[in-house]
């Protein structure tokens, strides 16, 4: 149990012997540290239950509290917020815990089996700038939740279904269409491609500006895209073959930001178990013809807003991106029965994904008991307040982000750094690390603004910030094992930098419980800085090796210890590295 729950509980106790039937206590940080490091603000509920004075029932709390000695400066404010401190004896003794074993302060929830989708590339298509978010939080829940203990299933759910799969092979066939894919009587035969994953870069682009600028051409996209959803075998030959040069691509860049998975499974693995889908649907009654469309019904009677029926097989017997995610959903629970199921998808899918919940829960194809749920982000935007571009206006591609971001860190590193290869792969560390904290920062569903100057450098609430100072906490500690230092446990406090440092060491279970409920990562990314920059205004203060108290110097190096691992365990959620110098 950790230091904050174990409070609670006691206080809990403490107001059930006083008569006040309470479900939860809840201890608040304080934004008032000179009235006191905690508030209980759970007199002003119990004043409604009970029909009294809220300020009555805070002094009989008040008075019980005041016979523990782990509680110190028990005050009242206003109608009857209650203040308190913690002793720092029994500070020092919840830090040691901390010392033999993080998961000592952590609160664990019920253990669920999930699955999260997160990622979505689409194949052929270059990743840009909209995909960072996908994959950058996904990977961090992912990590998060598997720290609490949770069966964790990552899926990238890769965009391989769609009009893109027509428009770049009908590209391939204009461009080479004596590839033997494309012959009548093609039997399957192996075939090299005639391009490189270069090539894919600018074939997508072009095959989308020329059926823009011709219907005919359109037609003929749309209806290979079916032929691949019916199992054409030519096109399909060609389109795997594609697929596989393209995914190497996406791999490379989403290892470079972190971001791994457990499946690399796409919308054509839904193919198979479409038609059972369907079948099912259909049995129930569910399914219905609207305009030659096989559509279904999603709305409830307590709707204050339209919604519209899900389309499930337009008229020419093509699916859709409801078809396809539906069917994944019907796959994923034949395979996996999970007891959640997490979508890590931009905002402005939500009514789609509406859609799709509401069909897999009608259908039974979900069970009422399973969880699906839509974890909308928002946009990253430029300094302009727009969608990132690029200076010609175009589409910021995901690795160009990178290099961008790379330059400025490329001034900012060490001088002393001088072999290339070394340089070069801190200067490309510490970018991903500015993109990636920037990314968390902002409550998951927010747009924001990403601005590579200011969140590259080495002072304020950035990546380099975090590492560097991490980097300054290991030197300390490897200098200590140098002079022979020893450095257990923590025998003593000298002032409030030290006490600031345990204080924010041991809120850590409450910050990782908020994030995980809230399914967002801001809670962790203020919650390291302030670690961080706590143990920093220590730092500036005292002169830790130097220190000739023994129990204090042994005490400081602790601290020191417990907020490395901290840090290193954090950075390890949010998926960013941390380099040995910088």
């Amino acid at each position: 149990m950790s230091f904050i729950k174990k409070i609670e509980n006691d206080i809990k106790i403490i107001m059930n012997k006083l008569g006040y039937d309470i479900e939860k206590v809840t201890l608040v940080v304080s934004n008032r540290p000179d009235l006191g490091e905690y508030q209980i603000n759970d007199a002003m509920k119990l004043a409604k239950i009970y029909k009294k004075n809220p300020r009555e029932i805070a002094t009989s709390i008040l008075e019980e509290l005041k016979k523990d000695a782990r509680f110190v400066n028990v005050n009242i404010a206003g109608s009857g917020f209650i203040n308190l401190s913690i002793s720092k004896e029994y500070l020092i003794e919840c830090t040691n815990k901390t010392i033999e074993n993080v998961y000592n302060n952590i609160d664990l929830p019920e253990k669920k089996k999930i699955i999260i989708d997160y990622g979505g590339a689409n194949v052929a298509k270059i990743l840009h700038v909209g995909h960072l978010r996908s994959a950058n939080i996904g990977e961090a829940l992912k990590r998060l939740a598997k720290f609490l203990g949770q069966e964790i299933i990552g899926d990238v759910h890769l965009g391989d279904a769609g009009l893109q799969a027509g428009i770049v092979c009908l590209e391939m066939k204009d461009r080479y269409p004596n590839l033997i894919c494309f012959k009548s009587d093609y039997q399957g035969e192996d075939f090299e491609l005639p391009i490189t994953s270069e090539d894919l870069s600018y074939i997508y682009p072009e095959g989308s500006t020329r059926i823009k600028a011709n219907e005919e051409l359109l037609h003929e996209a749309r209806n290979i895209t079916y032929l691949i959803q019916k199992g054409h075998l030519g096109y399909c030959k060609l389109w795997d073959k594609i697929s596989s040069l393209s995914i190497k691509t996406i791999k490379e860049i989403y290892e470079e930001l972190n971001a791994t998975f457990e499946l690399w499974e796409g919308e054509r693995l839904t193919f198979d178990v479409i038609p059972e889908m369907l079948n099912l649907l259909d049995k129930k009654g569910l399914l219905y013809i609207s305009e030659g469309a096989k559509v279904m019904d999603v709305k409830e009677d307590s709707d204050d807003k339209e919604m519209p029926p899900i389309i499930l097989e337009k008229s020419d017997g093509a699916y859709l991106y409801g078809t396809t995610d539906l069917a994944t959903i019907y796959s994923r629970m034949k395979r996996f029965n999970p007891d959640e199921i997490w979508y890590v998808v931009d905002n402005r899918q939500e009514l789609h994904f509406n859609q799709v919940f509401r069909a897999a829960y009608k259908s039974g194809i979900v069970k009422e008991n399973t969880s699906l749920q839509f974890l909308g982000f928002g946009t990253m935007n430029g300094t302009d307040g727009k969608p990132f571009k690029t200076r010609d206006g175009g589409v910021m591609s995901l690795p160009n982000l990178i290099d961008l971001v790379n330059e400025e860190t490329l001034k900012k590193l060490n001088p002393t750094i001088t072999d290339p290869k070394e340089k070069k792969d801190i200067s490309r560390t510490i970018a991903i690390s500015a993109i990636k904290y920037a990314d968390l920062i902002p409550y998951r569903s927010t747009d924001y603004i990403f601005d590579p100057n200011k969140f590259s450098d080495l002072e304020g609430k950035t990546g380099p910030y975090l590492l560097y100072s991490t980097i300054r906490m290991k030197s300390l500690l490897n200098k200590a094992k140098e002079k022979n230092m020893v450095f257990n446990i923590i025998k003593t406090i000298k002032n409030e930098y030290d006490k600031d440092i345990m204080l924010n060491i041991l809120n850590l279970s409450s910050t990782i419980t908020k994030a995980y409920e809230s399914k967002s990562l801001n809670e962790l990314t203020d919650y390291i800085y302030k670690l961080t920059s706590s143990y920093n205004k220590f730092y500036s203060e005292n002169r830790v090796l130097d220190e000739e108290n023994y129990d204090l110097r042994e005490s400081w190096l602790v601290l020191t210890k417990l907020v490395l691992d901290i840090n290193i365990l954090l950075l390890n959620i949010l998926g960013i590295n941390c380099p040995e110098k910088m």
